[in-house]
């Protein structure tokens, strides 16, 4: 499994943090935005993508970990601009890869987010590397996955459509109650990952909505619009 850490990204929203990439083989079958809609695959972040993809950029998983394992102590990291968890087959998280990376994260502050199902064994290997202190959010895209994954103990985002759903709100309720914090990124000039870490407290009391955006957001609320959300 390939993958690329940048030292200090140049993404405005991510602010001047670690940022990392996974090779496309990462992606699980269950994610509805594969090659279909997702930002990643947009312009320059692609090309990059690929080139982790190709092993024309990056390391193999150990040497990445010892890289993580290398950041500062109390180092705010994003892992995954681009790509998911490791995995063999699209459907399994790699039991032995997340661990590595879990032990690598000891005294940081990584977070990520995955769009592998949550049920059963992948399920039991985020929880445990959510108490390890690596937070992994659970993505999903619709209100009543979103209240159910929340309801089961996971810190959980949601994609929505702006237009139909929050209408320039910063904050909305789920179905089920829940308190949806549009990230704050996205509504407030000046604010990024850096400076907010929202999606790092593993604890917090709120889900966070991301609203679609990128060279593809048409089809990503077209995709948002058959779910129902």
């Amino acid at each position: 499994m390939q993958a690329h850490i940048t030292l200090k990204s140049s993404n405005s929203k991510t602010g001047k943090i670690p940022v990392t990439t996974t090779e496309k083989a990462s992606c699980p079958s269950s994610c509805p935005f594969k090659d279909n809609g997702c930002y990643a695959n947009d312009y320059h972040l692609n090309m990059h993508w690929n080139k982790v993809s190709n092993k024309e950029r990056g390391t193999n998983w150990e040497t990445f970990c010892q890289s993580i394992a290398g950041l500062k102590e109390g180092q705010l990291w994003r892992h995954n601009q681009a790509g998911d968890l490791p995995s063999n087959n699209g459907k399994t998280i790699d039991a032995f890869k997340l661990m590595a990376l879990v032990d690598a994260n000891k005294g940081k502050r990584g977070f990520t987010y995955t769009h592998y199902p949550l049920n059963g064994f992948n399920g039991s290997l985020v929880k445990n590397a959510i108490s390890e202190g690596f937070t992994i959010n659970a993505s999903t895209e619709t209100l009543e996955q979103a209240d159910k994954l929340y309801s089961e103990g996971f810190p959980v985002t949601v994609v929505l459509d702006d237009a139909s759903v929050c209408k320039g709100a910063k904050t909305i309720q789920s179905p089920s109650g829940n308190t949806i914090a549009i990230c704050p990124a996205q509504t407030t000039k000046g604010i990024t990952c850096e400076s907010c870490a929202l999606c790092q407290k593993a604890e917090r009391k709120v889900i966070v909505g991301f609203l679609a955006h990128g060279a593809s957001k048409a089809k990503v609320i077209k995709i948002l619009s058959v779910k129902g959300n």
